[in-house]
Parts: structure tokens; sequence; C-alpha cells
């Protein structure tokens, strides 16, 4: 009876010195980010440990997955039973991943003839990294600017269909394919395992990653959100020919090894299996709806109907501004950074509002995006508008006042913005650049919403009422801010019109 009592005992003084051993061995990885302490349930929660979990042998040991994936590049000899396998990889070489349809007759028919999405990532395997991984993967890019962590090679791939790679998500690709095809991706990993080691006395070694593999069924909607299948498998990544030294060396130490120590180490394999394990959270998919900077819609103008008379001309749409705020959200600015060609920083401004950006100066704007993006982004934050050369402001002389002013050009004295009765000009502006004839007759005609070819010629209505053919010499010398009343003629030869300039 004393012994029962006491089993339990030892088992809870057990379970709390585990308890307290693993929270000690984890105090020091906060101090080291400098983050503070970490708590039991944020460690728990890190995807390594929803590997670890899913990677535990299921009920069923003879357990057939849907889907196998094997990288073709052998695993290192010197891991040691039980342990998970590591492979290593050149930079930037080519390597063959099987996609293998493993499903049992029957099994999964839905998605029988039908495409299936997978997601290739190449992610931190070492939980303290996965803490820091977006400025991590943030300082990788500004070292490499232009470069992509991971990459398809097309050219060698077989059966990938619509390959994508967000140029936001520089460790992340994906594509369609068909089960029941011969499927092969060649992938390229292009960052090695030392960038992301924290240099303190040199030679360090290099940090694990993993790539892991996703895979998702169409749903109702024809979006690939339904999830069917993950695996991973540990990596390290060296420069080119690093990885066939790496395997050399430790092939050359297993060898010096007693037989008895070498039953402690797994053999090495020609190829990796991937294992399975839970799908990477938070999943961000690429919709198959073609981006919003490539849409089809394109703004033209509308050409006058009849006889084109520019009698009647409707008001051109303004300008858009689009100027960032202090007001602006998160949100806003991230669609305001993708609608100004921006969209590589969106990732690394996602929590900047509109103040947070406009408070950035113009030396923190380019020692974060480089000289050329960096000088564009801050003129963009500024609303830095580009002056035109030459501003005039014109308004059209309707036959109706031109008549009523001819009966009352004794009584009333006429104004250069309206006359005595109340009745008004309204003006437009127009804006040069070039300063030419041509581009004053494309930007007349735009105001009337017609064709520049119905303009036959410009003329300017000098002394003593005589009309000067307007001329690129006589544009670049117009004050700046002139103002004047067009009036239009019918031209003698064809359907088209004198416009003159008083």
């Amino acid at each position: 009876m004393a012994w029962a009592l006491k089993l339990p005992l030892a088992d809870e003084v057990i379970e709390s010195g585990l308890v307290q051993d693993f929270d000690a061995s984890l105090s020091g990885i906060g101090q080291e980010l400098g983050a503070g302490a970490y708590s039991m349930s944020d460690v728990l929660a890190l995807p390594i440990f929803k590997q670890e979990e899913s990677s535990l042998p299921p009920d069923n040991e003879n357990k057939i997955l849907p889907f196998q994936y094997v990288l073709c590049a052998a695993t290192s000899p010197a891991v040691k039973l039980h342990d998970e396998t590591l492979t290593y990889l050149n930079q930037g070489q080519s390597y063959e991943i099987r996609m293998l349809d493993n499903r049992k007759l029957g099994e999964l028919p839905e998605i029988n003839g039908k495409l299936v999405k997978s997601i290739f990532r190449v992610v931190f395997h070492d939980r303290r990294l996965q803490y820091t991984e977006h400025q991590q993967l943030e300082g990788w890019r500004w070292n490499r600017p232009g470069d992509r962590i991971l990459d398809i090679d097309i050219p060698m791939s077989v059966g990938i269909i619509d390959p994508r790679a967000n140029p936001n998500q520089l460790n992340t690709v994906e594509f369609l394919w068909d089960p029941a095809k011969r499927t092969s991706v060649f992938i390229q990993v292009h960052c090695i395992s030392t960038e992301f080691t924290m240099r303190k006395h040199g030679g360090e070694k290099g940090v694990p990653f993993r790539v892991q593999i996703d895979t998702f069924k169409e749903n109702e909607n024809g979006e690939y959100t339904e999830h069917l299948h993950s695996a991973s498998c540990q990596i390290k990544v060296f420069k080119p020919k690093g990885a066939d030294r790496k395997q050399k060396t430790d092939r050359e130490k297993m060898e010096k090894r007693t037989p008895h120590e070498k039953e402690k180490y797994q053999p090495s394999y020609e190829t990796t299996i991937l294992t399975e394990c839970s799908p990477w959270p938070e999943i961000t998919y690429v919709n198959n709806s073609p981006s919003p900077g490539f849409n089809s819609s394109h703004s033209s103008f509308s050409l006058g109907e009849g006889n084109g008379s520019p009698n009647h001309q409707p008001e051109p749409p303004p300008p858009v501004t689009d100027n960032l705020l202090p007001t602006t959200t998160p949100q806003e600015a991230q669609q305001w950074l993708h609608r100004n060609r921006f969209s590589t920083f969106t990732r690394l401004f996602t929590n900047f509002s509109g103040a947070d950006l406009l408070k950035l100066t113009r030396d923190d704007v380019i020692q974060i995006c480089g000289p050329a993006d960096g000088i564009r982004l801050f003129n963009a934050l500024k609303g830095r508008m580009v002056r035109p050369r030459l501003t005039i402001y014109v308004c059209q002389e309707s036959l109706q006042l031109r008549e009523q002013q001819q009966q009352q050009q004794q009584q009333q004295q006429k104004h250069e913005d309206g006359d005595s009765n109340g009745t008004f000009f309204v003006y437009h502006a127009i804006y040069l650049e070039e300063l030419t004839a041509i581009e004053l007759t494309e930007k007349i005609a735009q105001l009337f919403s017609i064709s520049p070819c119905q303009i036959s010629q410009i003329y300017k209505q000098g002394p003593t009422g005589i009309h000067v053919l307007i001329s690129d010499e006589m544009i670049q010398n117009f004050q700046e801010e002139a103002c004047f009343i067009l009036d239009t003629m019918k031209a003698e030869t064809n359907d088209s019109y004198h416009i003159i300039l008083k």
C-alpha cells in the first residue's frame, strides 16, 4: 500500500523536474534574441513542434500516404539512428523532386482527372530562427537584391502547370500538377546555411533548413484551399561543390569508426524521402486571377459624334492624385505601395501606417530601399509632382455669347472673365511639357474629345485681327498662365476645323 502511494508522488516530482529543465534550456533563447524569456505555450505553438508531433509514428505503422515526394539527393551518413535525415545541397544547383501518387484504389476519388496544387517552401528548421523569420529573410533580401531563395528550374521540370513565384515571398514557389501523370520538379536553393549564422568567433556551422511541400485540392469555388498532404525534409545548403565535399568528409569519418559505433548511425541513402508533417501555418494563397498590374482594361478618349463639332465639349476627367496621407491605415498603405510599383517592399513595411512612412527621411528610405528605389519612394511619399513647363488657360467662345456681345458692344464693357449681365467664361487649364504645336493640338483635341486630325490649323489672333499660324517657337514664348478664348472656324476643304486663340 505504501509503495502504491509513493509512485504517483515520484512521478510528479520527476515530471516537475523535467519541466524545470525544459524551461531552463529555453531561457537562453530569449536572451539571445533580446526579446525576453519565452513562455511554454509560445514555444509549443511553433511550427517545428507541430512537425515533431506529426512525425511521431502513427497508430498504424503501415499507413500509406496519398502522395510521396522524393528528393534526388543522398542523405548524410553522419546521422544517428532515430534522428531525422539530413541532406546536403549545393547553392544554385538543380535538384529533382519526384511527385508520386501513392493512393490506394478508390482513395480520394474526387481528385481523379483533376489537378492539385503544391506549394514549395524553404524555411528554417531552428525554432529560434522561426521566431525572427521575417527579419532574417528581409535582411537577406537587402544583402542580395533581386535574388530569390527558392526557384523552379522550369526547362528541366516535367508535368508542372502554371508555375508561380510571388515576388513578395522569396522562399516560396507553387504550381499545379496531375497526380495521374509523371511529375518531376527541379528546384534551386540560392541561399547558403552560413548566411544566417550569428558570426561570433568564425567557423560557425551553418543553420539547417527545411524543404516543405503542401498539397491542396480544388474546392467548389475553384480555389485550391482544401489540404491533402504535407511533407518535409531537413537540408543544409553549401556554396557550389561544398555539399559534395561535406558528404565526402562525413563518409570518411564514418569509415574510421569501429563497427560498434557505426551501428549507432543511419546508412546513407541515394535519395531523400520527405516525411509527413503538419501543413505550414498561415499559408498565403496566390490567386489564379490576373495580377492587378496586368489587367485588360484600357482607357481611351471618345471621339465626337456626327460632324465632330467642338461647340459642346465634355469636361475631361480630373487627374487622379494618389498621395499618401498621415491618416492612412497599414492596410491602405500596403495597397498604396502596390499601386505605386513598390510591391517588393510591402513585407518590409507591413505594419507601417501612412504617418510612419511619411516620417521617414530621405536618408532612411535610401538606406532601406537602395539609391534608385529609395529616391523614387521618397518622392512618391512627399507627393512631389513634376511641374509642367508651361500652363495656359483656354475658354471656348460660344456663338450665342458672341452675338450677344455684338448687340451690346456699345453699352457694355467686355471683361475677360465675364460680362455685366452675369454671363461668364469657364476656363480649362492646358499643361504643356514639350512646347510644340503638335502637343498643343493634341491637348486641345483631348479637351474637346475629338481626334487631333480633325484640327486642321491653330492660329493666334494678332494685331489688327490678323491670324498668325502657331509654331513651336511661338508657344515657347507664351507667357506662363496666359489666358485665351478659343474660336472655331470650319475648314473649307474637309471635315475639320481651324482653332483661333484670342
